[in-house]
Formats: C-alpha cells, sequence, structure tokens
C-alpha cells in the first residue's frame, strides 16, 4: 500500500493543487504529474477513459511520484470497487446531495469494519506479495481519499448534515454543473452560481472541512483559496491547449 502523499499534506493543513485528466493517455497522466501537481484526477465521467486504460494511467502517475485519484460516474459500489482495486488513492464522487449519498460512498470505500468494500489480493494490495491482507486492509481505510461532489442546490441546502458524515476528506464544489442545477447552464459568472460556491467554501472551513473547487485560472484559485478552500483541481490540458493557440497566434502575428 502506497503512502497517500495528498492525504497527509491536507492532514499538515496544507492546500493541494491537481488536475483533471480525461483523455485516455497513460503518457499525458505522466506528464501532467511531472508537471509538479499535488495529485492528478483520472476522469472517468467526462471522458472516454475505460477500466484498463485507467490502470495504466494509475501507473503513470506513481511514477511520476503524484497521487492518483479516480473521478467515477456514479455513487456505486461496483464502480468505486474497480477503481479502487486498480490502486487510486482516492475517489472523486459525483452527486452527493443528502446524507445518504455521502454514507453510501464512505460504506463502498472503506473495507470493514467501516464499510463493505470487497476484499481481494488485486494490485491495490500488492497481488498479495507486499504483506498480509489485514494490514492492507487496516491500511487501505487510512489511506484512501474520498472526495464529494457538491454540484446542486440540493447538495447546498443539505451541506450541514453533509458536514457530519464521517469519511469524507474533501467537499468538492461544481460550479458548472451548481449552474445547470439552477437552470442557467454554463453561468459560472452569474451571482446565483457565485453566492452558492464561495459560500458553501467558506461554511466547509469554517466547520473546519477540507472544500475544493474546480478553477479555471490561478486568479479563480487564489480567490477559492482566500475563502478558505485547500483542494484547488483545474484542466492542464485546456492550459496546455491555450499556451499552444498563443504561440501559434504569435508566430503568425
Amino acid at each position: 500500500m502506497l503512502n497517500n502523499s495528498l492525504k497527509a499534506k491536507l492532514a499538515a493543513g496544507q492546500t493541494v493543487v491537481g488536475s483533471f485528466v480525461y483523455v485516455p493517455s497513460p503518457m499525458l497522466t505522466e506528464l501532467v504529474g511531472l508537471t509538479g501537481f499535488d495529485f492528478v484526477v483520472i476522469d472517468m465521467e467526462h471522458g472516454p477513459v475505460d477500466i484498463g486504460t485507467a490502470s495504466d494511467m494509475v501507473r503513470a502517475a506513481e511514477w511520476a511520484g503524484v497521487t492518483p485519484i479516480i473521478r467515477v460516474t456514479h455513487n456505486s459500489p461496483h464502480l468505486i470497487l474497480r477503481a479502487l482495486d486498480i490502486g487510486a488513492l482516492g475517489l472523486h464522487v459525483p452527486d452527493i446531495s443528502q446524507p445518504e449519498d455521502a454514507r453510501a460512498a464512505v460504506d463502498s470505500v472503506k473495507y470493514g469494519p467501516r464499510g463493505h468494500r470487497g476484499l481481494a489480493n488485486v494490485r491495490a494490495a500488492g497481488y498479495g506479495l507486499s504483506g498480509s491482507l489485514p494490514e492492507y486492509a487496516a491500511a487501505a481505510n487510512e489511506q484512501t481519499i474520498l472526495i464529494a461532489h457538491i454540484e446542486d442546490a440540493r447538495a447546498v441546502e443539505n451541506l450541514d448534515a453533509l458536514l457530519k458524515v464521517d469519511g469524507i476528506d474533501v467537499y468538492y464544489l461544481g460550479p458548472v454543473d451548481m449552474s445547470n442545477s439552477l437552470g442557467i447552464p454554463g453561468q459560472t459568472k452569474d451571482a446565483r452560481v457565485v453566492q452558492l460556491v464561495e459560500g458553501s467554501i467558506q461554511r466547509i472551513a469554517a466547520a473546519g472541512k477540507t472544500a475544493g473547487c474546480i478553477a479555471a485560472d490561478a486568479e479563480t484559485a487564489r480567490r477559492y483559496m482566500e475563502l478558505g478552500a485547500r483542494y484547488i483541481a483545474c484542466h492542464a490540458i485546456t492550459f496546455m491547449a491555450r499556451a499552444s493557440r498563443k504561440f501559434i497566434q504569435e508566430v503568425r502575428a
């Protein structure tokens, strides 16, 4: 069981920054990891990444020295099990709107007695070659990180109850989905979306929990950090595309 440096940094009060990778590419995962991020989120929800490619992407992240996280498509025990068994050290779980959703995610992530994740000599357990299963299960329960997505107005309404669920490591705000839930899809700068997102970050931080959010640029990231967020994610591929376009424009000017 690898030590989860991401979880250790958060426990020490540090702010962590990572990137989503929704392209099915171990090499791109490796490249993103080598740029200095604290974690890489292998996005199986909004990209064509299958479980086999995700396994190779986890290996690439490990080689690059960055914590591999997987974003599953649904809060499902079976999907969560497969993502963790290939070696992911954490999960982004979507659509956590009420305490029952949060408790179900924790139950799927943790081995007994804390949960009901299935136990086997899989890759995450070193194929049974790196220690005993009881030792692995105990370590996995401590090292695995769970990021719950707060993505709609109903989740914000239930936020106080969600913050009381034991086993959630990061409460992650999704401005785009939040705008969609308000009937104004994509309008993330709308005052209603901004109020829900920024107000939720402050409430999460005030409760002594870890708030997270997606940031489209450094200015937005710093704004969220000022409000108390300590888990910042971006889309490094988008930054690469912007830089490439800027280069082409300058060359052809």
